[in-house]
């Protein structure tokens, strides 16, 4: 993993956009081999080891912002940083519909990165000095993920890693609005619990996403599978 032509095949696509100045929308989802992201009392420190989250915060460093939902930010606390990596501290987003991320949550730390929080109250908490609200419709499945990203981008931030949870992550997959998502698996079966991915139902294959994927064990037992939800495989699951 920390060979140039490999760490070229696993963030290509990132450095390719940054170097660039296009927008990519990247996924990221921690998960066991039975797709669970947590038991089912929440616990989920650590599924992943330090190779995955090396994994995650490398990401983290290559895009300008990191998304995830409030109950994410109020289930985990979460820093979302870039820590275990080298590399520029990403801008932090809490999608937040109903105005519940408490003010003493570590993401809204005052660290001078940006911290932007996107709701549908009428008239946010008082914050945190410097934390940016954008208000957005709600629909009755929450805010538009494709809402979200046009929103970020007007505010500059064109490249974005959807870190969680479940629904946000899900939201953003089930819209279209991931262009990459990445599985890092790691060597544990819960048996019961959270699930990584909660999508609509299909009632055959062929209605199945089916992207081209590049599979890349990593050191400790994790596996990373990267997604390429531009590309289709062109396997057939619907004879």
């Amino acid at each position: 993993m920390d060979t140039p032509g490999l760490q070229r095949r696993i963030y290509g696509a990132l450095l390719d956009a940054r170097a660039q100045d296009r927008p990519l929308v990247v996924g990221q989802i921690g998960q066991s081999l039975d797709g669970r992201i947590a038991t089912v009392d929440g616990h989920s420190h650590y599924i992943n080891g330090p190779a995955g989250i090396l994994h995650l915060h490398r990401l983290r460093a290559l895009v300008d912002a990191v998304v995830i939902g409030v109950g994410t930010a109020v289930a985990d606390d979460p820093r979302l940083t870039v820590r275990a990596a080298s590399g520029p501290q990403p801008a932090r987003v809490i999608i937040d519909p109903s105005g519940r991320l408490p003010q003493t949550a570590r993401c809204l730390d005052d660290d001078g990165t940006r911290r932007i929080v996107v709701h549908c109250v009428e008239r946010p908490p008082s914050a945190r000095q410097g934390v940016e609200w954008v208000r957005l419709e709600r629909t009755p499945e929450g805010i538009a993920s494709a809402a979200i990203v046009t929103a970020l981008r007007e505010r500059g931030l064109r490249r974005l890693l959807v870190e969680g949870g479940a629904a946000t992550l899900s939201g953003f997959l089930a819209a279209g609005s991931l262009d990459h998502l990445h599985f890092v698996i790691g060597p544990v079966v819960i048996g019961s619990g959270r699930m990584g991915l909660v999508l609509p139902p299909i009632s055959r294959l062929g209605a199945a996403l089916h992207p081209m994927v590049s599979v890349f064990p990593l050191p400790g037992g994790d596996v990373l599978i990267a997604c390429d939800l531009r590309q289709t495989s062109q396997t057939s699951h619907d004879r």
